[in-house]
């Protein structure tokens, strides 16, 4: 039985960039999930998870897109993908013990897939490296389980180091990656995550209709990717949808080069403005934000944070906060007491660290 551990991410500042050949700037985080494998020689795959709503799976090792729905669909999309790829299984024994919430928009659908291709290159000793395992993960969440997503995720929480973000140039082929020391902990700073409990889910079409508006937007102005837009871009454009959403990918862009200077120069509260300006960005302009996310946020700088923005594909899911660690329970309380006001349910804050990627354990 082989065992690996595989961490969630948190995206710092680059929010659907990702598809738009923008560069993003995620980290690996100390929340994870664990992923027994042993390899069986009868064409069926079995899987248990313990996760809530979950439990046990079957399918066989020929499943096709369509055949398996639900959570056992991102493990049937990833056994799916290794064959599609030219690699495939002669069957597995999968247990999953996982310490991402779900739908917390952590990417714990991105630590399962890569953890299973992950654990199966090593089982079945395909010799995939890691920028391979991050296609067999995006290729089972797309072309299985329905979710057009890019490839941050995936990168991210194979890429990850502890103590460090993953700068990802998504407009490279393959995308490349850099890692980039996070210090904010050794200035009295910590990263808090506020996952608001409103579900987030990215295959239920919202996420996919922002990807199409983009390239839309690129199409109409001769361009593979739309973060090459040029600064005239939403003059040339006539939808204001469209220009609502390339101005963000213009900004956000922008944002990310100024969030690395500010982090080599220990910024602090350069940062947190950035990050807030992020959230902005996302709210007004490209329409993927909540009511519970927003409210997370505000609340967040009420309690002193530097900043906080949504983090993540949106439409729920987790904000994130640069606070100092005595200012944690004080934004707890004050987001716990804005959401009571609101009748939503109680959300959860937690401190996360940059961690190190996939491994075996």
């Amino acid at each position: 039985m082989h065992q690996w551990d595989v961490p969630g991410r948190v995206n710092l500042i680059g929010e659907h960039l990702d598809y738009n050949g923008g560069p993003v700037l995620p980290l690996a985080i100390d929340r994870s999930l664990t992923l027994k494998a042993r390899s069986r020689e009868d064409g069926i795959v079995n899987v248990w998870s313990d996760a809530p709503g979950t439990g046990k799976a079957s399918f066989a090792t020929s499943v096709r897109p369509g055949e398996v729905e639900g959570w056992a669909a991102y493990a049937a999309g990833t056994i799916w993908a290794l064959a599609e790829a030219g690699h495939p299984v002669p069957g597995a024994d999968l247990v999953i013990e996982s310490r991402l919430p779900s739908g917390a928009g952590l990417s714990s659908s991105a630590a399962l897939t890569c953890g299973i291709a992950a654990a199966l290159d090593r089982i079945q000793g395909l010799g995939l490296d890691r920028t391979e395992l991050a296609l067999i993960g995006q290729r089972a969440e797309s072309g299985f389980v329905g979710a057009p997503v890019g490839l941050m995720d995936q990168l991210a929480v194979l890429e990850g180091r502890a103590g460090h973000a993953v700068l990802i140039d998504t407009a490279a082929t393959p995308p490349t990656t850099q890692l980039v020391p996070v210090t904010w902990e050794e200035d009295g700073l910590v990263l808090a995550v506020i996952a608001t409990g409103a579900h987030h889910a990215l295959a239920d079409g919202e996420y996919a209709a922002r990807r199409e508006e983009c390239e839309r937007a690129a199409a109409e102005l001769g361009l593979d990717h739309l973060a090459r837009a040029g600064l005239d871009a939403t003059v040339l454009l006539t939808d204001e949808t469209l220009k609502a959403r390339t101005r963000h990918v213009l900004t956000e862009t922008a944002r990310v080069k100024a969030a690395i200077s500010a982090i080599s120069r220990r910024a602090w509260p350069q940062l947190g403005t950035i990050l807030t300006a992020s959230h902005a960005s996302l709210r007004d302009d490209f329409q993927v934000s909540c009511p519970e996310l927003d409210v997370a946020v505000e609340a967040a700088l009420e309690a002193g944070a530097l900043g906080a923005r949504m983090t993540g594909g949106g439409f729920g899911g987790s904000a994130i906060a640069l606070v100092a660690p005595h200012q944690v329970q004080a934004v707890r309380e004050r987001v716990e007491a804005r959401y009571a006001a609101q009748d939503w349910a109680r959300p959860e804050t937690f401190v996360v660290h940059a961690a190190d990627g996939a491994h075996p354990v």
